[in-house]
């Protein structure tokens, strides 16, 4: 039996500065990429250079908003690329190489590029893919390993992108739904401070002079005033550390993760837009998946992870098991009583028909659209509320102040 062969690991591609001189007797430079100063001076001499200097280009610091951090949005962009590309016909090696060599952040093109010679070398675009984990999911990998066993590459990484489109659209709704009111909210809790900081002291200030006594409702937003700027470093400092400390719990604890998830189910408004938001997920990921003729057990596996909710994932992880035992998806679907009846009768009506891709296509595509109206409705709601709120902390702090004012001009 013979023992497998140890893949050798492809050497890292990186940019070089050169200068020389070309054809013509002149002087010229340039920026090239290659893996060796070796390889770079050859590349160079079949052009017709003569290289005087060649030196590796220093990486760029990766520093807080420099813009070069690979988001999902590029994932999502790039494989529609590609996917254009390969339906017209181009090899998949020229593909990744136009697309690496016009995107403008270098993470990017680097990651193209190395994915882009472990393909050149002769390995499967799956396992190239694969050890990118952090920006192909397990999902993205498992489809491309399909198309190429299938031998429709194109038409499986159109579908790919269609989903990634789709599931980054329903992201960027939701993630408009939670932070207009964040963001209003933690504008008026900055107002308010600065209020109770500098302003409140100096009716305080004026006050003094009046010699009698201040309305309760002064006396105690005074009270505030002072145990504020007293102690606003340790309240600011203490919702910091919360915050902070909040965000690491939620990354290193599945745990903290499942009962956030819940939590945030529970939140009036909120909720059921999170709810329509995972069955829309779960249905475009197993629609895909099915599309894409990857087996019903492990396009369950992956719509559980697509789906972004603790509740929906072990659901299907529940149904999952109920399918392997025999039982038909709708019927195993049903025992959890979580999922809506109008996903239940599509998944059975596919699962008669034998067309359950096209059902399910459906159905995200109806709470696809009931999230994007929800969160139009959300925001006409929400700003007059969050207009009471900061006219009823705002407006209080001004009358509490002038309280006292309004008592002496009725004495005089």
């Amino acid at each position: 039996m013979a023992t497998p062969t140890k893949k050798k690991k492809q050497p890292k591609i990186n940019t070089y500065r050169w200068a020389g001189i070309n054809r013509k007797g002149k002087k010229s430079s340039g920026e090239i990429k290659g893996t060796s100063n070796l390889e770079v001076k050859a590349l160079l001499r079949k052009q017709g250079v003569t290289t005087t200097k060649v030196v590796k280009k220093s990486e760029p610091l990766m520093t807080l908003g420099s813009g070069n951090k690979v988001l999902a949005v590029d994932i999502a962009v790039v494989t529609r690329q590609i996917a254009t590309m390969l339906i017209a016909g181009v090899p998949l090696v020229q593909s990744f190489k136009i697309v690496a060599d016009g995107h403008e952040k270098p993470a990017m093109r680097e990651l193209l590029t190395e994915i882009n010679a472990e393909i050149q070398a002769g390995v499967p675009v799956a396992d190239a893919l694969r050890p990118h984990r952090k920006y192909f999911d397990s999902l993205y990998v498992d489809l491309v390993a399909a198309g190429e066993q299938s031998g429709s590459l194109d038409n499986v990484y159109d579908r790919i992108a269609m989903y990634l489109e789709k599931t980054e659209a329903l992201k960027s709704k939701i993630k408009k739904a939670m932070f207009y009111p964040a963001a209003v909210v933690a504008v008026a809790f900055g107002v308010t401070l600065l209020l109770l900081l500098f302003v409140v002291p100096q009716f305080e200030e004026i006050f003094a002079s009046f010699g009698a006594e201040l309305p309760a409702f002064t006396q105690f937003i005074l009270g505030i005033s002072r145990a504020v700027q007293e102690y606003w470093w340790i309240i600011v400092g203490g919702l910091i550390a919360a915050i902070w400390l909040f965000k690491r719990a939620h990354f290193n604890s599945l745990k903290v993760r499942d009962k956030t998830d819940l939590f945030l189910l529970k939140i009036p408004v909120i909720g059921p837009i999170l709810h329509k938001s995972s069955v829309a997920r779960f249905s475009r990921t197993l629609a895909t998946t099915f599309n894409a003729g990857v087996p019903l057990l492990e396009g369950l596996n992956s719509a559980a992870g697509a789906s972004g909710n603790a509740l929906y994932r072990d659901a299907i992880l529940d149904a999952k098991e109920e399918v392997e035992s025999g039982l038909m998806l709708n019927l195993a679907m049903r025992t959890t009583n979580v999922f809506p009846e109008l996903l239940l009768q599509m998944i059975m009506i596919g699962e008669e028909s034998g067309s359950i891709d096209d059902m399910l296509n459906k159905v995200a595509s109806i709470y696809e659209m009931e999230v994007d109206d929800a969160v139009d409705g959300l925001t006409t709601l929400i700003e007059p509320m969050l207009m009471v709120v900061i006219g009823t902390l705002v407006g209080g702090l001004i009358i509490g102040m002038y309280l006292p004012i309004f008592e002496i001009g009725k004495i005089i």
